[in-house]
């Protein structure tokens, strides 16, 4: 595999960073996820939202005082380049990692010290279960006000492991993140969606999330495409135990029926059949299905 670091082409193995770098030290740094999908034919990989998530690379990149290594379309080429150098014909994971890569001491963000990085790997199945058991982890959420859980920081995702640990270590398969507030966040790296009465739900990035693509995307087709009636707003803990149907998302884990939270059974223990609407048409879109999505979608090969 060969991956691109600071304006070169190298084989894994050789993209390496100092032990003093302050990345590694000190966690400053941030990232993206992009899926590939290889289309029905065999012929493409179709890379979802690529432009946003170059977008949010250059708004992450603004406020960690980071530099990216050319304009949005620059970006874009670097990450296609990527794709095709690797000759990749399957679903393919992309990650483009931004960090300050200095070897000084101290913890202090400067835009000279940064390193642009892209690798992929293939990827089929983040979470490979049909539908999992959650738990409400005893670990907050850490506050946007504290570090900018919006940039998708390296160094904020210790919080994010010390809860999926907890929840593995109590036989559950992942975790539920409250803010300070006890209100609900997200899971350790997906976003939270419940239907309720036909009604789907889901907490803002305002409560301390990720500003989610997916999460954004699926909205559009839940409202626009399905006609599924769509309530943005802050959700209580309580209101996951009682929820019709309730599912997780994001660029890993794709559209990920929950079963159960904290040993409550959602629903009737089945994935519900608004969840396999929504979870069936990502499916869909995602390959190229879909003709009014397709912008949506950068071909590599085209």
């Amino acid at each position: 595999m060969v991956t691109y670091f600071d304006g070169k082409w190298v084989p894994d193995e050789d993209a390496t960073i100092s032990v003093r770098s302050r990345a590694l030290n000190y966690g400053m740094g941030c990232f993206g996820g992009i899926r590939g999908y290889m289309s029905d034919d065999g012929k493409e990989v179709f890379l979802f939202r690529l432009d946003q998530h170059v977008t949010r690379l250059q708004h992450s990149a603004k406020i960690l005082y980071l530099e990216l290594p050319g304009d949005h379309a620059h970006v874009s080429r670097i990450i296609v380049d990527l794709v095709r150098k690797n000759d990749v014909h399957h679903d393919v994971y992309v990650r483009p990692l931004l960090i300050h890569n200095s070897t000084q001491l101290a913890p202090i963000c400067d835009e000279k010290s940064s390193s642009f990085i892209v690798y992929c790997m293939p990827l089929k199945r983040y979470i490979d279960k049909d539908a999992i058991e959650v738990c409400v982890s005893s670990w907050r959420r850490v506050a946007d006000n504290a570090i900018p859980t919006r940039t998708k920081p390296t160094g904020a995702y210790l919080n994010s492991a010390l809860a999926r640990r907890e929840a593995h270590d109590n036989g559950f398969d992942e975790a539920i993140l409250l803010t300070e507030a006890g209100t609900v966040s997200e899971g350790s790296a997906e976003h939270i969606f419940v239907l309720s009465r036909g009604v789907l739900y889901s907490p803002p990035s305002t409560e301390h999330n990720l500003d989610g693509i997916t999460r954004r995307s699926l909205i559009d087709m839940a409202t626009e495409d399905l006609g599924i009636p769509f309530v943005e707003r802050v959700i209580s803990r309580s209101e996951l135990y009682t929820a019709d149907e309730f599912f997780l998302c994001g660029t890993g884990a794709q559209v990920t029926p929950v079963r159960s939270v904290d040993r409550r059974t959602i629903g009737d223990g089945q994935v519900g059949p608004l969840t396999l609407k929504i979870k069936q048409h990502f499916d869909d879109v995602v390959h190229g299905r879909v003709a009014h999505r397709k912008s949506w979608l950068t071909p590599v090969w085209g």
